[in-house]
């Protein structure tokens, strides 16, 4: 598996990996019109403009994994990490969480994920993210908000649509 910044033509196959992998979630949340599921091609397009997104891909090319994120004021905020659901539970995730801290390196990283997602919010406590706020979104629905600090041996900030 190798980790890269994805490109313009990889938005319509990722988001397609976006749709089957959160179809787990919306079970969970007993409700398939969460915000992943909803999200158009142009919205995703506005999110690549605005951040950076990473890829997984296997050995033969496929895209198997995602990550995408924005800083703003010292906050790397984290969205969408997917794993295709043939893939899952074999590194990739937290290989792609630990791909975008290293590529986007800030002060602070925040990220979320629903309250009944145990497999995540394990994924993100072992990789020092620690609840900071809930939010119910819908009824039924309730977001768990995550940070992590840097700490004092942070690098220096840097803007992750710079490319670099």
């Amino acid at each position: 598996m190798e980790i890269m910044q994805a490109e313009n033509g990889d938005l319509a196959e990722i988001l397609e990996l976006q749709y089957r992998a959160f179809q787990s979630e919306a079970e969970l949340a007993g409700d398939y019109a969460i915000p992943p599921l909803l999200q158009t091609l142009p919205e995703f397009e506005a999110e690549f403009r605005r951040g950076i997104v990473l890829k997984a891909v296997d050995e033969s090319g496929q895209i198997i994994g995602s990550v995408r994120a924005y800083a703003e004021n010292g906050t790397l905020y984290i969205g969408k990490l997917i794993v295709h659901p043939d893939f899952q539970g074999r590194g990739t995730g937290t290989r792609l969480l630990a791909a975008i801290e290293t590529r986007c390196p800030q002060p602070r990283y925040e990220l979320f994920t629903g309250d009944k997602s145990a497999g995540n919010l394990r994924l993100y406590e072992k990789q020092g993210y620690r609840p900071f706020a809930e939010k119910e979104i819908k009824p039924g629905l309730r977001f768990i908000y995550l940070e992590k600090n840097a700490g004092t041996g942070a690098a220096p900030v840097r803007d992750p649509t710079s490319g670099q």
